[in-house]
């Protein structure tokens, strides 16, 4: 069924809502300082190998992740262009900047050191921040982030529950990453092994609470 201009508004706000929650749990995860995500070290060792072995210095990270986030959407157009709408490209093109944000807010109230306690905290409680907020991306049904779409799709169509295949998929992203030069550590396991399992534990959940905001409006 054809979803109306009103439907379509709100579920693109619902799933803008999510990538907020999202990339606040990502600025914690990555203000610990205790490893990077799994696919941003796959994007470091990425980044890493192609500078040096091309000598390109107009080349950024941020480069390399907006191109390989092209390349996922292209592959997924050829496989089954029905998983990309308009919110994967709002999510390819608003995460950087929301975690510049919440980076500068964090900083700006608590400082940039913090003990090993709370980094430790910061990481556990931004995995699932993560997961959670992911999860409402997810059941907004308006799109999802390219590299969120891999586990997504590989999961639909294996029939492997979503938060096993989103640690496969992490571990990939971690295995090829290391080995081009991407840096990790123990934060970069523990999301590997937390995210997933945590966003199995909320999909149905928000997908109740996004499925009764919609019968209302």
């Amino acid at each position: 069924m054809k979803r109306t201009k009103k439907e379509t508004l709100l579920r693109i706000v619902i799933l803008f809502i999510g990538l907020v929650i999202a990339h606040f749990g990502v600025t914690l995860f990555l203000l610990s300082n205790l490893g990077a995500d799994p696919f941003n070290v796959l994007i470091q060792g990425l980044f890493r190998s192609v500078t040096e072995a091309t000598g390109w210095s107009f080349i950024s990270h941020g480069n390399v992740h907006q191109v390989i986030c092209f390349l996922i959407i292209l592959i997924l157009l050829i496989v089954d262009r029905s998983y990309i709408k308009i919110g994967t490209i709002i999510c390819m093109f608003c995460g950087g900047p929301i975690i510049d944000f919440f980076t500068w807010l964090i900083t700006f109230v608590f400082g940039e050191t913090y003990p090993l306690a709370v980094k430790i905290f910061m990481l556990v409680l931004g995995c699932v921040i993560l997961a959670f907020g992911m999860t409402i991306v997810i059941k907004s049904d308006a799109g999802t982030g390219p590299n969120d779409l891999v586990a997504i799709v590989i999961s639909d169509k294996s029939k492997i529950r979503f938060g096993i295949m989103r640690i496969i998929v992490d571990f990939t992203f971690v295995l090829i990453g290391a080995l081009l030069g991407g840096i990790f550590g123990v934060g970069t396991i523990v999301c590997a092994f937390l995210v997933g399992p945590v966003a199995d534990f909320f999909l149905p959940k928000n997908e109740k609470i996004i499925n009764r905001i919609l019968m209302k409006f």
